[in-house]
């Protein structure tokens, strides 16, 4: 609870005067005849409330130095708790999130009224945010937008250039999820290393990850697995699936955990048949070797630019060292992606305009190598944690040595042949 009053102190403190902050959780889009979408709550909402269900909504009201906040929630209906379960209560609502006044949804447009005309609001902050032209309002916006419509002498601002640089910067509670989220990842990928063998399928190595990620405890997956084998991993974000691993193939996984609504982003690339052949073991280290080169460099005060062309440096050295190409602009054949990303709530998380990093970031370290001509592709990605003087990998016990996952890898074979 504590945590979510300094959150909102802090986006607070940043509003301007005479302004109103409103964000709802959301809503399930409906997609069939009487199913909905799985319901993903707003991730600035629940920063600021701790709630994760539909139908609720956050006011925060600034006039001076006076801060009035207001959590609107569903009314519990028995009827509707009959079918889904029990839906929590002022009393409820008001432990979790830390907000004394909690009313129902219901009566939240004459409170918006009652804001917009008796107490002056001249600003608006909501949540705004479009990723593409083409996208379909979501309910936040689409809810900006009627009230724009009812209100247009308020000035209706973004949220996100006041929430960005908070969010970026992870608290103690929001670094022990990322944690665990990694943890089960580790784990999940063992499993997958244990069992992983020629002839399976890529859908089934996906289950298998995925099964020992919800058994650990994972609510979901941090963004659809990618398991590409063979060649399938030349392309950057494979959905497919469904190919069989061959014999002396590689697969690429990128994959990771989501508990509590915060994500892990790693990527690894292991040898189906348990050993790399000389030629992936050239090129696996190569990316090692970029990888390293990226957390040894990543510290505060660095733009998240930059180590992209650390990345880029190490890369292109090594591959005109082996006659790949002629001059470092060539490795975007073989590269055609950036090496880094911050990670939080979202897989591709709120930063900064400027991309400085600072303590208490997570960015993703991922740099990579894909070879159409030769038939495979390699990533190898960690998550770092910006610290005061420069970084811990949170992903340090994910293992990532060719020797380590061939003995791993080995030691698994043997127990499972003494087993049978």
């Amino acid at each position: 609870m504590n945590y979510y009053a300094e959150r909102r102190k802090k986006i607070a403190a940043v509003m301007s005067d005479r302004s109103a902050l409103i964000l709802y959780s959301g809503a399930a889009p409906h997609f069939s005849e009487d199913e909905y979408f799985p319901f993903e709550v707003n991730h600035h909402f629940h920063w600021m409330t701790g709630m994760d269900r539909p139908k609720q909504a956050l006011m925060i009201r600034k006039n001076g130095e006076k801060v009035t906040e207001i959590l609107f929630i569903e009314e519990p209906d028995p009827g509707m708790e009959r079918w889904i379960g029990k839906m929590p209560t002022k009393e409820q609502a008001a432990q979790t999130s830390g907000i004394s006044d909690v009313r129902l949804i219901g009566d939240m447009d004459s409170v918006i009224g009652q804001a917009m005309d008796r107490f002056g609001v001249e600003r608006l902050y909501m949540d705004v945010y479009r990723y593409d032209i083409t996208d379909l309002a979501d309910y936040n916006l689409a809810q900006a937008l009627r009230l724009q419509q009812l209100y247009p002498a308020v000035l209706l601002s973004p949220l996100r250039p006041l929430i960005a640089p908070l969010r970026a910067v992870k608290d103690e509670e929001e670094l022990r999820l990322m944690r665990r989220a990694g943890e089960i990842t580790r784990q999940s990928l063992e499993e997958v290393m244990r069992r992983l063998c020629p002839g399976m399928k890529e859908y089934q190595v996906q289950a298998v990850f995925e099964g020992s990620c919800r058994y650990l405890g994972a609510e979901a997956q941090a963004f659809p697995t990618i398991a590409a084998g063979g060649k399938n991993a030349c392309s950057m974000h494979y959905e497919e699936n469904r190919d069989v691993l061959s014999e002396g193939s590689l697969i690429l996984l990128d994959l990771g955990a989501k508990y509590h609504h915060y994500c892990s982003d790693i990527s690894r690339t292991y040898p189906v048949s348990g050993t790399f052949t000389p030629r992936q073991r050239e090129i696996y280290d190569l990316v090692l070797a970029a990888n390293r080169a990226v957390a040894e460099a990543a510290a505060p005060g660095m733009q998240i630019s930059k180590l992209g062309e650390i990345a880029d440096q190490v890369l292109a050295d090594g591959l005109i060292a082996m006659g790949m190409i002629g001059k470092p602009e060539e490795l975007r054949k073989y590269l055609p992606h950036g090496v880094s990303h911050p990670l939080g709530m979202d897989t591709h998380d709120l930063m900064t305009a400027d991309g400085i990093l600072q303590p208490g970031w997570v960015i993703t370290d991922e740099p990579g190598l894909y070879i159409d001509e030769e038939g495979f592709g390699i990533r190898i990605e960690d998550d770092l944690l910006i610290t005061e003087d420069g970084c811990e990998v949170l992903s340090a016990g994910i293992i990532k040595e060719a020797e380590e996952i061939e003995e791993f890898m080995k030691k698994a074979r043997l127990r499972s042949g003494e087993e049978a």
